[in-house]
């Protein structure tokens, strides 16, 4: 989010309030296996602290401010847990947990989710270790291929999602449509929803609903929400449980 510090409950708040259809945020481990939300490996970017999350204890990520670096007005701002994430989302959006991390990660994820009663709007973006763990404990949780190996070769990222059953898939850089037509024609023949990372102008929007891209991440909601309705993406009520 432009406006708010990134991986935080403002900017997820807003997001909601704005009536996005999906929400991105990340998902690691700390050094005592809490799952907080923190893009970087390292907290240096976006808290007064420094350090890689995966080497501080969730009381000392606590203790971070992790929002006065965007803003004096979000002095105070906290890192959230995965947990606190979840309880916070209303029941009719997409949730979009991208986990950075293998197996361990993946598993408590899955579980999380499972306990939450999340199961049916939110997938765990990862690399192949991560879901196989994340399925070995909640066989059906909905999972949307990030593996990195082979993302930046479309065929084979295609195939590979479909060979895996994973509900979702996340395009990235934007190519020709005549190449990549077909293959997102294949995936929606084998129910696979689309997204695209990332859109950073307005003017993409109809090329990329053109070809077939269900979800379009972006990091300004009040600037591309508009335009989305425009198009016939209307902005999401949120409806709580």
């Amino acid at each position: 989010m432009t406006n708010y510090p990134e991986n935080t409950l403002p900017a997820l708040q807003h997001a909601i309030n704005v009536g996005a259809q999906m929400i991105e945020f990340d998902v690691q481990l700390s050094a005592d296996s809490v799952m907080v939300i923190m893009h970087d490996n390292t907290v240096d970017r976006t808290t007064n602290g420094t350090g890689e999350v995966s080497a501080l204890t969730f009381a000392q990520l606590r203790a971070l401010d992790a929002g006065s670096r965007k803003s004096a007005s979000f002095t105070g701002t906290r890192i959230p847990t995965f947990e606190e994430v979840l309880d916070i989302m209303p029941a009719n959006i997409w949730l979009n947990c991208h986990l950075k991390g293998g197996a361990p990660v993946g598993r408590a994820a899955a579980l999380l989710v499972h306990k939450k009663g999340r199961k049916a709007q939110a997938f765990l973006a990862c690399g192949e270790e991560a879901g196989a763990a994340a399925r070995a404990v909640v066989p059906d949780i909905l999972i949307c291929n990030a593996e990195t190996k082979y993302r930046t070769n479309d065929a084979m990222y295609v195939q590979a999602t479909i060979d895996m059953h994973a509900s979702f898939i996340q395009l990235v850089v934007t190519k020709d449509s005549g190449a990549r037509k077909p293959l997102v024609e294949q995936l929606k023949r084998n129910d696979v929803k689309v997204n695209f990372f990332m859109a950073k102008e307005t003017s993409e929007l109809p090329y990329l609903y053109d070809l077939g891209i269900d979800f379009v991440l972006v990091n300004d909601m009040d600037l591309f929400i508009p335009v989305a309705a425009r198009l016939g993406i209307k902005p999401v009520k949120p409806i709580y449980k």
